[in-house]
């Protein structure tokens, strides 16, 4: 991210590598959130694995008449439509920030989580709606071999897709892809329930075990639907920063901490991939406008270079008067005692 008006890269880095932070490998280094356009290819082969995945579970279906992989089909069909609105939100994440979003659009990705979490629950609706009726007309299965042979193929699929989705998605922090990865895993673990289930059918001749394991499979992913909406709307919230990510900017921020130097009133939020941060420096009073604005240049930097997406803002404020230690009702706890957060009005040493 670049600042402006920067003064001296070195002179930061030798502020930073006096407390042991460690060195980035390049200032002009990309980083991984640096361009977030190609992530929709990500979500594209996503769009590709349902629509092969929907091919063969359908096929299966036809083959048996089992209304387990009847349900394990239907989540096949909500992966897809994920899948599309995932590539719609992860475009919009993209694109830069502008005079209507001047803060980006970043929270485009809760959005995408949002329509996924519903879908599942709709999914689960539909599975568990059929396998009651199921239940109560049970129906005996043909060709159970060659279907749960193509619902294995089918899982296997997914599982490595899934497994790339989640791996990229935690790289980049997007929300969208993580909870594409962990729809895709959920219709794994579904693949796995109705194969055991439909197997024992055959195995007992108990017709009714198909229509229990879908109606278990049902209940599971009532579950994960609820945990992604969940998840959406604590983003939608403006969350803090998790606690590592806290004590690694307030690190950073210990590494400018002097006699002269202060800080307090640290607050975090999470806004998609993007993350923002105020924090309040306290400074002599006597020192003039350039000397504090060279500081705060230097300390934004500094936490820009060792912290991607990251965007600090920084309140200057004299050491001497007591306004400056008004603080807010929550805020990020920084180490290091009253050289970082002071517990009242101090002189400068």
């Amino acid at each position: 991210m670049p600042r402006r008006g920067l003064r001296s890269r070195e002179g930061v880095e030798k502020a930073t590598h006096t407390v042991g932070v460690p060195k980035a490998a390049s200032p002009a280094a990309p980083t991984p959130g640096a361009d977030r356009g190609h992530l929709t290819r990500y979500a594209w082969l996503s769009v590709a694995t349902a629509v092969v995945t929907i091919t063969l579970k359908t096929g299966a279906y036809l083959l048996t008449g089992s209304v387990g992989l009847l349900s394990d089909a239907a989540e096949s069909v909500v992966n897809l439509v994920a899948a599309l609105v995932a590539v719609v939100a992860l475009t919009v994440a993209a694109r830069p920030a502008d005079s209507m979003h001047p803060f980006g659009h970043a929270k485009a990705e809760y959005f995408s989580a949002v329509v996924e979490g519903a879908m599942i629950l709709v999914a689960s609706v539909f599975i568990i709606s059929s396998a009651a009726q199921r239940l109560l007309d049970p129906q005996p299965l043909e060709n159970v071999g060659g279907g749960l042979g193509i619902s294995v193929l089918a899982s296997v699929l997914n599982g490595v897709v899934a497994t790339v989705l989640i791996r990229v998605g935690r790289a980049h922090r997007s929300l969208t892809l993580v909870a594409d990865g962990r729809h895709l895993l959920t219709d794994v673990w579904t693949s796995a329930g109705v194969v055991i289930g439909v197997a024992l059918v055959a195995v007992t001749g108990i017709w009714r075990l198909d229509a229990i394991v879908a109606i278990v499979v049902g209940v599971n992913i009532l579950f994960t639907g609820y945990r992604l909406i969940r998840e959406s709307v604590v983003g939608l919230m403006d969350t803090a920063w998790d606690e590592h990510e806290n004590a690694r900017l307030a690190g950073l921020l210990a590494a400018f901490g002097s006699g002269e130097v202060r800080f307090h009133a640290l607050r975090t939020r999470q806004a998609g991939h993007q993350r923002f941060a105020e924090v309040h420096v306290l400074v002599p009073g006597e020192w003039s406008v350039r000397r504090g604005h060279d500081l705060i240049e230097d300390v934004e930097d500094a936490v820009s270079t060792h912290m991607e997406d990251v965007h600090l803002s920084c309140h200057l404020e004299p050491l001497e008067d007591p306004r400056s230690y008004d603080d807010y009702p929550a805020q990020v706890n920084l180490p290091g005692g009253k050289e970082i957060v002071p517990d009242g009005p101090a002189t400068a040493d």
